[in-house]
């Protein structure tokens, strides 16, 4: 459980620090290059007003990209340009409703989605940041809005980026106390892990004892059972013929007895007659 929540809590950290070195690539370029930040061609903007409602609108954060060539843009294509509002130069994203071109040089009408009326100045190829991508990310220009800002920026990106590496410094630290450890610990480690090893054969082995000499006494005493049987049927026959044997010795003494008594008394008839 513990390595679980201690992937989940890494790869939360290097997902934030993308994050913010995204942003602090984002907020950079975008001050060295008239508030327009660029990475790798694409040009992430913050919608700050509803003219181009339901498409996007206030707050959303969209995504543009650069343009090689403007003669390739057409009617219906969503641009951001500069152009002049309130006596201010500021970006502004409209889509295409018409094309102007001259002999030497093409201009765009524009006009955001809701609105009725074309915007009163064209836009022209030099105005011209670059075309939308149909990306965008609802609410997350407020996001990058204040981010830009000093606070934000120390807030969400400075502090959270102090805090990561300050975790990787104690993560470093420990991996060289951890490498720097007595060798003795190891090898008590390993000594450990040898007689731990060494008792489980230990008992793995008794078992199996135990378990050979359990059917080597079962055969003992089914041995045994056969010999008192034997050994009981030899003594019945035994006794069987000595009862016979007896048995005829005890009439024959019978008989010769009644004879014996019969000749006596014969013989007493015999005096008395003479």
């Amino acid at each position: 459980m513990k390595s679980v929540l201690k992937i989940i809590f890494n790869a939360l950290a290097w997902v934030i620090l993308i994050i913010a070195l995204l942003i602090t690539i984002i907020v950079f370029s975008s001050e060295r290059n008239n508030g327009v930040a660029n990475l790798f061609g694409f040009i992430p903007m913050t919608v700050e007003s509803d003219s181009m409602k339901p498409t996007f609108q206030q707050g959303d954060l969209i995504i543009t990209r650069e343009l090689d060539d403007v003669n390739t843009l057409k009617e219906g294509d969503v641009i951001t340009f500069w152009t002049i509002i309130d006596g201010k130069r500021v970006k502004n994203t409209h889509r295409i409703v018409g094309i102007n071109q001259a002999e030497n040089s093409r201009s765009f009408v524009t006009r955001g989605d809701a609105n009725t009326l074309d915007d009163t100045m064209p836009a022209y190829a030099g105005d011209i940041i670059g075309k939308w991508t149909e990306f965008r990310v609802p609410g997350l220009g407020k996001a990058l809005s204040f981010l830009r800002t000093k606070t934000g920026f120390f807030v969400c990106i400075i502090i959270p980026m102090a805090i990561f590496f300050l975790i990787e410094l104690y993560k470093f630290i420990m991996t060289l106390v951890e490498v720097r450890r007595p060798a003795v610990e190891e090898v008590d480690e390993e000594e450990i892990k040898r007689r731990a090893i060494e008792e489980y054969l230990a008992e793995q082995k008794a078992k199996e004892q135990g378990a050979a000499e359990a059917p080597a006494e079962e055969k003992s005493e089914a041995a045994e059972a056969p010999a008192e049987e034997k050994s009981e049927t030899a003594e019945a026959p035994a006794e069987e013929k000595s009862e016979t044997a007896k048995a005829p010795a005890e009439e024959n003494n019978e008989v010769t007895e009644v004879p014996a008594e019969e000749a006596k008394n014969e013989t007493q008839e015999e005096a008395k007659t003479e």
